[in-house]
């Protein structure tokens, strides 16, 4: 998948999304009907970007999007779980020494969001310095993630 994307899936499909940088892919995912969805969110809030059409960009519109779609694939929104990845720093020696960075603030938001919607977040791989490559086995909630320069792992 793509920046500002999404997708919802049961069963033995993998969602993937490349180069996260200070992005932040957030995966919800309900083991008891092996359903889960992944948005790849580029902003932490509406109030930055002009076209706000896309609800997959921001994590205010997105969980409830993500939440509704694993709905009508079966899933129970108080089963669901999250794992977080990205919000890298990626340019952090370009920036103001205790400025906040887009990553960091994309990992609040995303965490803000999941807060209000009820679902708790069991893992994340987040921040530091390096693009990651996010793939999400739906059928257990295992998410494997490449980073830049490091061994893969898995959440």
């Amino acid at each position: 998948m793509q920046v500002a994307d999404w997708a919802a899936e049961r069963g033995d499909a993998i969602i993937v999304t490349l180069g996260l940088g200070s992005c932040v892919a957030i995966m919800l995912h309900d083991p008891q009907a092996c359903a889960g969805a992944m948005a790849h969110i580029l902003l932490p809030s509406r109030s930055l970007a002009r076209d706000t059409t896309n609800p997959a960009r921001f994590p205010e519109t997105a969980v409830p999007l993500l939440v509704e779609r694993l709905t009508t694939l079966g899933a129970e929104p108080r089963r669901l779980v999250a794992k977080l990845a990205g919000g890298a720093s990626m340019f952090a020696q370009l920036m103001t020494p205790g400025t906040i960075q887009m990553g960091e603030r994309n990992i609040v938001a995303a965490r803000e969001a999941l807060r209000q919607a009820g679902i708790p977040v069991t893992r994340e791989a987040v921040g530091g310095g390096a693009g990651r490559s996010v793939r999400f086995h739906v059928a257990d909630g295992r998410v494997e993630i490449r980073a830049v320069g490091a061994d893969a792992i898995v959440i």
